[in-house]
């Protein structure tokens, strides 16, 4: 028949237009004469040739958009932001694809109102901050989007999978400034610490010189006691020895004032022995003699030791 090859032709063009190739990580939202039908899932499907169209394409994939917007503190201060959002289809559910595919007119649509609420949410929240807090709440700015953002998102069809703030930056005057008070402040905390630390060292220092000055003491009250005891000892060891040197002298019936005379000589020998002079005067007169023996004995007559002044009696 004349008819076969035009109807083999035609059949062919059907079921080409029947063919429906889905692609991995994406839907296919069916519609019959502009009412939703069906979805269809990833790969081969059919539909009914001019009467189910694809009215849209729906990829089920993470998606994501990059932010740039500005917003104003409680203490009237200009911060700029820089975000990354990270978003997707909430799941595969019939439901879940009908909000997506009709909720909107179109994807730049869906796009204008999720960048505005974002913006919104994120100005809301910096409006009760001052600067000052900012840059330590950029994870509670994350959760409070977060917050705000999921339960309208679900209505939508679509889940806020991440949002991260790049970048917080202020106007270039107030990070001058904000640098100034770093600055200061680090100026302070370090004089205070280096004023702590002379303290310490001074406080160190008068302690050990007060420690110094108390072992000296100690050492000098220990090196005083420690001298009269020996000149106690000395004075005690001279007087037995004088005291012997009398009884020996009585015994021998001679005068113990030779004692004094031999303790004059001994002493003038030491004198000369141990001075750094180079001369030394002395009366060696007869007069002078006697004058010296005189003022020995009454020396010896002074002396506090009983022993010596009980021996020794005047002839």
């Amino acid at each position: 028949m004349v008819f076969t090859p035009i109807l083999l032709a035609l059949a062919a063009f059907v079921v080409f237009l029947s063919i429906v190739v889905v692609q991995q990580g994406t839907v296919a939202v069916i519609t019959v004469f502009g009412k939703y039908t069906r979805v269809m899932a990833p790969g081969l499907n059919f539909k009914i040739p001019f009467i189910e169209m694809v009215y849209r394409r729906i990829s089920i994939q993470n998606r994501s958009v990059e932010l740039a917007f500005q917003a104003i503190t409680a203490d009237q201060a200009n911060v700029n932001f820089k975000a990354m959002l990270v978003y997707s289809v909430l799941n595969q559910e019939e439901e879940t694809i009908k909000n997506v595919a009709f909720k909107f007119i179109d994807e730049a649509s869906f796009m204008q109102a999720l960048i505005r609420t974002i913006e919104g949410s994120i100005r809301s929240f910096v409006a009760t901050k001052r600067q000052s807090e900012i840059l330590a709440l950029r994870s509670e700015i994350i959760e409070h989007v977060k917050y705000q953002l999921d339960t309208l998102l679900e209505t939508w069809g679509y889940h806020l999978t991440d949002l991260q703030l790049n970048d917080i930056a202020f106007d270039e005057v107030i990070m001058r400034s904000m640098a100034q008070v770093v600055a200061s402040s680090n100026l302070k905390a370090a004089a205070e610490n280096e004023g702590q630390a002379l303290l310490i060292t001074k406080t160190k220092a008068a302690e050990a010189e007060g420690n110094a000055i108390k072992i000296s003491a100690e050492a000098e009250k220990t090196a005083s006691q420690l001298r009269g005891q020996g000149v106690a000892l000395f004075r005690e060891e001279v007087a037995k020895g004088m005291a012997e040197s009398a009884k020996v002298m009585t015994a021998a019936k001679l005068d113990a004032s030779l004692i004094l005379f031999s303790i004059w000589t001994e002493a003038i020998k030491h004198f000369a022995e141990n001075s750094k002079g180079n001369v030394i005067f002395l009366d060696g007169s007869t007069e002078g003699m006697d004058k010296t023996m005189k003022q020995l004995l009454a020396v010896e007559k002074m002396n506090t030791l009983p022993e010596v002044s009980s021996i020794v009696k005047p002839t």
